[in-house]
């Protein structure tokens, strides 16, 4: 169920040009949601876009956005155990957050 879902959510901003967009299994890990779907947007009123699309497409499937906090070039998306992070290229680059939850994922396995 939860993939079906993230899986929903990268169908639905890639529809609507967002790039290089990964979905993150985070379940095993000390991660607080089981899933990360992260992707980039082309600019910043494109980052809006994409929150106000998956609000329209997935509200009505049930989805329920608990918390959204939103900066100039990235938003967040908390749906309880999946967390989206919408950013343009630069923001995503700067906080490298594959990098982090890869590294998490790492640090889980060797313990």
């Amino acid at each position: 169920m939860i993939d079906k879902r993230a899986e929903r959510i990268k169908e639905i901003v890639e529809e609507k040009k967002a790039e290089d967009v990964e979905i993150i299994d985070t379940q095993d890990s000390d991660y607080f949601v089981d899933r990360v779907v992260v992707a980039t947007s082309l600019s910043d009123k494109h980052t809006a876009a994409l929150l106000d699309i998956l609000k329209e497409k997935l509200k009505p499937e049930g989805e329920q956005f608990l918390k959204v906090q939103e900066g100039d070039e990235w938003i967040v998306i908390d749906l309880g155990d999946i967390l989206v992070h919408l950013m343009t290229d630069a923001y995503r680059k700067k906080y490298k957050i594959e990098e982090f939850l890869k590294e998490l994922m790492n640090k889980n396995e060797r313990s």
